[in-house]
């Protein structure tokens, strides 16, 4: 892979930014395709409605920070080729946002109340991950993919039997974020050391813990 200098970051890039963030945050999310539904979802009691809306909150707490990730990769990205990589995933990852949103709403749920505080901290770390070199910050994709992969099938396991609809969206954004981390492996992103893999999952298991209620 090419490795150029740091790109200088422009007015126009900031306001990008700036605007991808406030789209995330506060404007209502918005699917390029229709959400993936089974035909005989079943009506959840309360305490299921209560347990599924939790691990929504979560997964869109996750997309969340998946759009600020992927977009502080790209803002600091050495070459146009992985720039692009990046905003692809990014759209992509904007689809699975929109059908939680959308799934929280079926739910009479709201987001997480700290959604500001996830997008922060998960631009920061992209946008450090990308400032190293574009082989990193590949390989820093390539962790966080396989780790929502984890924490998707750990969600799918807690799934009431009879919610169809989440288990459908959850099933899909899993397979997403598989070919996601096989594309960055693909691009040459490494395995990141085992100090940094696990701090990456202990900040994960804090916000998932926190999300699910807040």
């Amino acid at each position: 892979m090419a490795t150029a200098n740091p790109p200088g970051i422009s007015l126009d890039s900031l306001l990008a930014g700036a605007d991808n963030a406030l789209r995330a945050l506060f404007a209502p999310a918005q699917a390029s395709r229709v959400p993936p539904r089974l035909p005989d979802d079943t009506p959840l009691e309360a305490p299921d409605r209560r347990h599924v809306a939790g691990l929504m909150r979560v997964n869109h707490a996750g997309e969340i920070c998946a759009q600020a990730l992927y977009h502080g990769q790209a803002l600091l990205a050495r070459t146009p080729d992985t720039r692009q990589f990046l905003l692809r995933a990014a759209a992509e990852e904007g689809d699975h946002l929109a059908w939680c949103e959308q799934r929280l709403g079926e739910l009479g749920a709201r987001p997480s109340l700290l959604n500001p505080f996830w997008y922060a901290g998960a631009f920061a770390l992209g946008a450090a991950a990308a400032a190293a070199s574009d082989r990193w910050s590949l390989g820093f994709l390539r962790e966080t993919e396989r780790q929502v992969e984890g924490h998707l099938d750990a969600h799918l396991a807690r799934l009431p039997e009879g919610d169809g609809r989440s288990r459908r969206i959850l099933e899909t954004m899993r397979d997403e974020e598989v070919r996601h981390a096989d594309a960055a492996t693909a691009r040459g992103g490494p395995e990141l050391p085992g100090v940094v893999r696990a701090l990456m999952r202990a900040s994960s298991r804090v916000m998932t813990s926190l999300a699910y209620w807040i």
